[in-house]
């Protein structure tokens, strides 16, 4: 089943976690790993699951992730398998009350990453998940990218 994954990445720690579970899942022609600005309208096509991540920026996904997203056609995704992740700082690891305040309001990338993909006919497979990082620019936790490829294998195993 041909599997894509697309990401951006501003510091690096998307794009770590988008690779680690491209590898997780295999190599060669059915699992793709690209970053978002590399997504022709041809790696659409065929598609069994489509994986999209981004790093959180601002409680939402980077402008290029939207921008992808938005450009998918209605109904573009049916019959496609789909998952979403982004990377985030934790809360508990924040010690501000308004912006952890903040977080509960708007939340972290995933979500609408995955709000959308559903929106354009993706069948979502597990709900999304987050990856945590250390510091607003990295480095991600200890432990997360082998999460990240533990996660998305099971996730491909239930679909």
């Amino acid at each position: 089943m041909k599997t894509l994954i697309v990401y951006d990445s501003v510091f690096g720690n998307t794009e770590q976690i988008a690779l680690a579970m491209g590898n997780s899942l295999g190599s060669g022609e059915s699992v793709v790993t690209l970053r978002v600005n590399e997504i022709k309208p041809e790696h659409l096509t065929g598609l069994g699951i489509l994986i999209v991540g981004s790093p959180t920026r601002a409680f939402k996904p980077t402008k290029a992730i939207s921008n992808f997203l938005n450009k998918i056609p209605s109904n573009g995704l049916k019959g496609v398998k789909v998952l979403a992740f982004d990377t985030r700082m934790s809360t508990a690891d924040v010690n501000s009350r308004l912006l952890n305040t903040f977080v509960k309001v708007f939340g972290y990338a995933a979500k609408p990453i995955s709000d959308k993909l559903v929106k354009k006919g993706g069948s979502l497979i597990v709900p999304s998940e987050g990856f945590f990082v250390k510091e607003s620019e990295g480095p991600l936790k200890d432990g997360e990218i082998e999460r990240a490829a533990e996660w998305v294998k099971l996730a491909i195993e239930l679909q």
